[in-house]
Parts: structure tokens; C-alpha cells; sequence
């Protein structure tokens, strides 16, 4: 569909103008754009209120999907569904859909492949091949909102149960394809279509400090996640490459001026592998690092790869880990391990796949 337009991509307002420019009167944008993203229609002739001219002629100028579902894994308990998406030209990315008691969280991608090349992570030994655009970004929530609507995507009436919060932890570095990643944040925050809120979307980085800079001067108070892994530039330029370029001084800098500017609250993210940056002193270090940081850490269990030297560290050295950044007055929280049983970390069903 090379000629045609891809509607998933489009802002509100060039929507607009896309149907103002056929001559079509402005109520017309708010009633397709509530179809695509209240509705969550995927064919055009289920745009009921829509004369069948213009349904006609959306069907010929633009088209709604790009992603094709490939494979599908459900963990034992049935809380966590990861699937592998095909894209219009045979890339793949993977989109994962966890289940919490008051949540319903989908973690997207937002590139193929990934540029940083961390050692741990599938994704990251994969290469990277291309970013996705703003519409492939969004449609990954779709695709599990139409599932728990349980009408497939037909427009049919809604359970009232939808998706609650957005984590762009998946595929790729958001950072490194800001635009993109940011007009899907800002669609699926648009109070005339999806409407959920910012602050109920995450977007994690590994450290690109310009982008952190970026983010702070945007309005919508979105989120911000930073995957640290090291408490030490020696370590992590071995875990996060792009430490090379964004050392730990210029990243801390850039965070302390985020929390500043924006009055809001840091995630940083610390993946626990066994024998690699579990030990007391790493704790003790990482305490430090972060003092007088309005800040949160995540600490998670690694999700391992297949045949990877990088091992999830014990429960005893977890919780160890923990006791030393709380005593050191750091809040910390242990992430409930979702997915082990079906390759739930990034890239792993896609690798399996190739």
C-alpha cells in the first residue's frame, strides 16, 4: 500500500486537514478519530455515522492496520500475553500485555531492533534495523484494548474494562526516535479520542541525555523511567554501551535537572544479575550515587536469555540489595517477575522466531 496513507499516523489536526482538503466540514475529524480510538474500529465501513462516500473514499486514499500477529505466548497463570507483530515489510517487534490487580498495562515497542546493544538483553544483540513511526507505536495498544473490549476490533459495545497504563519499556530506545515516540504518547493522551491520561505512561531510557533534556520541557507529565544497572561508569559501559557517550556524571546531572525543572518523581530501573552488580558494596554505591534525588528504584529480576552468562540474582542477594538501599533512605520496590515461562523479556519470543 505504498500510495496509500497510513491514518494510525496521522496528528488530530493533520486528520483535519486531510478531510478539510476533500471538502469534508470539521465535525468529520472528531467523529473518525473517535472511531479509530473510542471505538477502536479497524475497517472503515464500521464508521456507522459516516456517509458511505467518504467511508468509500477512506478505504481507497488510507488504510488502518500494519501489524499482523505472527505468534502469541500466554504465561501459566494467564496474566502476562506477549505477541510478535509483523510489520508491512517483514520487520517484527514484540508488544507484551501484563495483568495487575487494579492494572492493565501494554509495554510497546518503539523501534525494531535496538542501537544500544546492552550484553543482557535480547533485543540488544539482535542489531537494530529501523524506527517504528508514530502510528506502529500506537497500534500496539490498540491491538490489546480491542482483545479486552472482547469484540475484536468491531466496534461493538464495550465490558468497561480497558487498558489502564502504557510503559514504552519494549523494543528499542524511545529517546532515539523522540518524534515518533512522542506524537504517539500524545495520541493516546488526546482527550477526544483514547484519553489516557499521562501520567499513567511510562517511557524508559537508557541514559540519552539530550532527549532527557527534551523531555523535560515538554507539558504532558508523563513518566520517566531510567535503566541504570551499574552504579559505577567501569561496570556500566560494559552493561549499557551508550554509557560510553552519556557517562554516569552527565546522566545523574540531566536527571537531578529533570526532577528539578518538572517537580516530578525518577524511576530508576536496576536489573539484578547474579555475580555482575548484586553485591553489598554495589548497593552501597548506588545509595550514594542517588542521595538528595527525588527518586524511586525499581529493582527487577532479570529475565534471562537463552544460553546468556547473565543470571538473575538470588532472592537472598535481592533482598539484601534492597535492606541497603532503604537503610541509606533510598525508596525501593522489588518488581513482581512477570513472564518468565514464556520469554517475556524484550526480544526473546522475536529471537526464538528468527
Amino acid at each position: 500500500m505504498p500510495d496509500k496513507i497510513a491514518l494510525l499516523d496521522l496528528t488530530y489536526a493533520q486528520l483535519r486537514d486531510l478531510l478539510k482538503s476533500w471538502g469534508e466540514p470539521p465535525f468529520r475529524a472528531d467523529q473518525v478519530w473517535g472511531w479509530l480510538y473510542r471505538s477502536l474500529v479497524s475497517d472503515f465501513d464500521q464508521m456507522r455515522n459516516l456517509p458511505k462516500e467518504l467511508r468509500t473514499r477512506l478505504d481507497e486514499a488510507a488504510y488502518l492496520q500494519t501489524l499482523t500477529p505472527l505468534a502469541e505466548s500466554v504465561s501459566a497463570d494467564g496474566l502476562t500475553r506477549k505477541v510478535l507483530f509483523a510489520l508491512q515489510d517483514g520487520e517484527t517487534i514484540e508488544s507484551v500485555f501484563m495483568r495487575y490487580e487494579r492494572r492493565r498495562t501494554v509495554c510497546v515497542s518503539t523501534q525494531v531492533g535496538c542501537p544500544v546493544g546492552c550484553p543482557f538483553c535480547a533485543t540488544g544483540q539482535s542489531g537494530f534495523r529501523r524506527n517504528l513511526t508514530a502510528g506502529e507505536i500506537v497500534e500496539q495498544v490498540l491491538y490489546f484494548a480491542r482483545q479486552l473490549m472482547g469484540d475484536k476490533g468491531k466496534g461493538e459495545k464495550d465490558t468497561g474494562e480497558g487498558i489502564s497504563n502504557v510503559v514504552l519499556m519494549g523494543m528499542g530506545e524511545p529517546l532515539l526516535n523522540y518524534e515518533a515516540t512522542w506524537q504517539a504518547i500524545e495520541t493516546l493522551n488526546e482527550a477526544k479520542g483514547f484519553g489516557l491520561g499521562a501520567r499513567r505512561i511510562t517511557l524508559s531510557t537508557v541514559g540519552v541525555v539530550p532527549g532527557i533534556r527534551r523531555l523535560s520541557r515538554e507539558q504532558l507529565q508523563v513518566g520517566l523511567a531510567v535503566s541504570l544497572h551499574a552504579p559505577t561508569d567501569r561496570l556500566r559501559n560494559k552493561l549499557v554501551p551508550l554509557n560510553r557517550r552519556y557517562p554516569l556524571h552527565r546522566l545523574m546531572a540531566a536527571c537531578r535537572d529533570y526532577a528539578q525543572e518538572t517537580g516530578r518523581r525518577i524511576t530508576f530501573e536496576y536489573a539484578l544479575m547474579e555475580g555482575i552488580n548484586d553485591s553489598l558494596e554495589q548497593a552501597q554505591r548506588l545509595g550514594r550515587l542517588l542521595q538528595g534525588l527525588t527518586c524511586h528504584v525499581n529493582l527487577i529480576p532479570l529475565n534471562p536469555t537463552v544460553e546468556s552468562p547473565y543470571q538473575p540474582s538470588s532472592h537472598k542477594a535481592a533482598l539484601a540489595f534492597r535492606r541497603e538501599l532503604e537503610r541509606q533512605k533510598i525508596p525501593t520496590t522489588m518488581r513482581v517477575g512477570r513472564g518468565v515461562d514464556i520469554q517475556a523479556g524484550c526480544g526473546q519470543l522475536r529471537g526464538k522466531r528468527e
